[in-house]
């Protein structure tokens, strides 16, 4: 009986090993699943049929967050390399690490040369001198012939160091595993930004092309009269027309949709003469008439002919000084760009920093179908007025940010998704002539997804110089405050949630606590803390181990 008692927890331990190698198992015991990763991502990790060597170029000198970045990001990698038949080698490399810095900098331009741009970081030394530390937030991750760089950190405007790291955190699964499906993707899906009603051009829409391109094939061109030309595409942008679009575009595109397509629209509400603005500081604005108002209607929203106020906006230089004298610039609020909020509920908007737009309109709900679902995405600040048309734009009138009986409208929608059952615009009519490829019109659209954005210039990034000579600012990106907004990574989401069909985008909707210490406890409470932390603990050791001895001393000793 004495050996069977003994023999029970060998045997035991030996049975649960045994069952360990043929049935794997892990069990996530915290509250916000920080360390699961999803069905998509483990059916993902299946398909690799080759080692992924990952370069880490977070590595050096780095503060306490930039560690944990670090570790989560090794983590990450290690989980994931589980649910594969291949493994994923890690190395690290330090980008500062030079014997000159000569080669340093060679090394930096390098790095950026491929698209890895550096994040600069203050800090305080011993003697609480500020010293500026250059770190580079990427991996490289390289499969077959392919290599596909992935930024880990994401920088929102105000927000602190550790806010903005925990949301890093958060998006890591997402972030690496759109890199991966882009390294073993051999499947090219199509999307088209639709000519011919006078829409951004292909220089004004080539940084987010560029971006789309790591994913999609883009073509672009005209409707003319086949019925059927659109059904090979995954998604139709339609970026910021400025002429009528004709009954047959309209039935070409209502169609589409009925079938299941995903369309992007970019919409103006109003007509601006941009030159007449430049020139003279005035311009005339008008309520831009596309012929799309009764579709939209039928779908569920009303984009108005108003133009969108807001205290929340960009600034541009504006000369100051006296005629005849020294210019003189200074910032001065550009009320006509609001900074767009983002839905923090929604996976394209959220943990994305503000949007930039310029005149832009707004947005209404309108009809009762329940079988749609419409979601806000992008709306105003607080502090918004709104201008009515016709109307004339005079920039010599500009109203006082403080002013409440002014700016006097809150949260005013700019975008929405929309998803569901749409009716079509064509219900009960007559196809328009000359449409070929035509069988029975659609009434009732299959499940499907839009977005509707009342501001074509989101869209739409600057260029420099002219013809040859000119270059291609990144969009979103805004010259004179020198900051990055959200502008392209809002666009490039919204076209993968609307192509998204296994819910991989759902992934931006993960959200872990962020458990920080208390600092002025820690500070006031520092000695506590530290004999709490390592006076105790010893203390308890020489305690238990004095109990030990005595009771072993008394036991052998009778």
């Amino acid at each position: 009986m004495k050996y069977k008692t003994q023999l029970l927890p060998i045997i035991s331990l030996v049975l649960i090993i045994i069952i360990s190698y043929f049935f794997y198992f892990r069990i996530d015991l915290t509250s916000d699943k920080r360390y699961s990763i999803s069905d998509h991502s483990k059916n993902l990790m299946n398909k690799i049929d080759d080692p992924i060597k990952v370069v880490i170029y977070l590595n050096g000198d780095l503060n306490p967050g930039f560690l944990r970045l670090k570790k989560s990001t090794t983590e990450l990698l290690d989980e994931l390399a589980v649910y594969s038949n291949h493994s994923i080698k890690i190395t690290y490399e330090n980008p500062s690490l030079a014997d000159t810095p000569e080669q340093r900098e060679k090394k930096y331009t390098e790095l950026q040369s491929r698209g890895l741009i550096p994040t600069s970081v203050y800090e305080r030394d011993k003697e609480s001198k500020s010293i500026q530390k250059v770190i580079f937030p990427w991996i490289e991750m390289s499969y077959k012939t392919k290599i596909v760089s992935v930024c880990l950190l994401k920088n929102i405007r105000g927000n602190s160091g550790e806010q903005n790291l925990n949301i890093s955190i958060e998006n890591l699964e997402f972030e690496i595993t759109d890199g991966i499906r882009r390294l073993v993707n051999n499947e090219v899906s199509k999307i088209a930004f639709l000519e011919g009603h006078g829409e951004l051009s292909e220089a004004e829409t080539y940084d987010i092309s560029k971006s789309l391109s790591r994913y999609f094939q883009i073509d672009r061109g005209k409707l003319a009269s086949d019925a059927t030309i659109l059904n090979s595409y995954k998604v139709v942008i339609i970026a910021k027309p400025t002429l009528p679009f004709s009954e047959s575009d309209k039935y070409i595109i209502d169609q589409y949709i009925m079938k299941g397509g995903h369309v992007l629209w970019f919409i103006d509400g109003v007509r601006i003469a941009k030159e007449n603005l430049s020139k003279t500081g005035l311009s005339p604005a008008m309520e831009l008439d596309l012929n799309l108002g009764d579709q939209l209607f039928r779908y569920g929203v009303r984009i108005n002919p108003v133009l969108l106020q807001d205290v929340q906006c960009a600034t541009v230089p504006v000369n100051i000084a006296p005629k005849n004298s020294t210019p003189q610039f200074e910032p001065t609020p550009w009320y006509y760009a609001p900074l767009l909020l983002t839905s923090s509920q929604h996976p394209i908007t959220r943990n994305i920093t503000e949007i930039r737009s310029e005149f832009c309109s707004a947005i209404d709900l309108v009809g009762e179908n329940k079988k749609t679902k419409i979601q806000l995405l992008l709306a105003t600040s607080d502090n918004t007025h709104i201008i009515g048309t016709p109307t004339t734009i005079d920039l010599s009138q500009t109203p006082k940010a403080n002013d409440k009986s002014y700016f006097n409208f809150s949260y005013v929608p700019v975008a929405v998704a929309m998803e569901g059952v749409f009716e079509s615009d064509f219900a009960n009519r007559m196809t328009p002539k000359g449409i070929t490829n035509t069988l029975t019109t659609r009434q009732i659209s299959v499940p499907t997804c839009q977005i509707v954005v009342a501001d074509g210039d989101i869209l739409c990034n600057e260029t420099n110089g002219t013809a040859s000579d000119s270059t291609t600012i990144p969009l979103g990106y805004d010259r004179y405050m020198n900051q990055q907004f959200g502008n392209k990574e809002f666009v490039l989401n919204a076209v993968l949630y609307l192509t998204d069909n296994d819910g991989w985008m759902q992934l931006r909707n993960r959200t872990l606590k962020l458990r920080l210490l208390n600092k002025q406890v820690t500070n006031d409470d520092k000695i506590t803390w530290q004999i709490v932390n390592v006076i105790i603990p010893i203390g308890l050791l020489l305690i238990f181990g004095v109990v030990y001895q005595v009771i072993r001393h008394k036991k052998y000793t009778k």
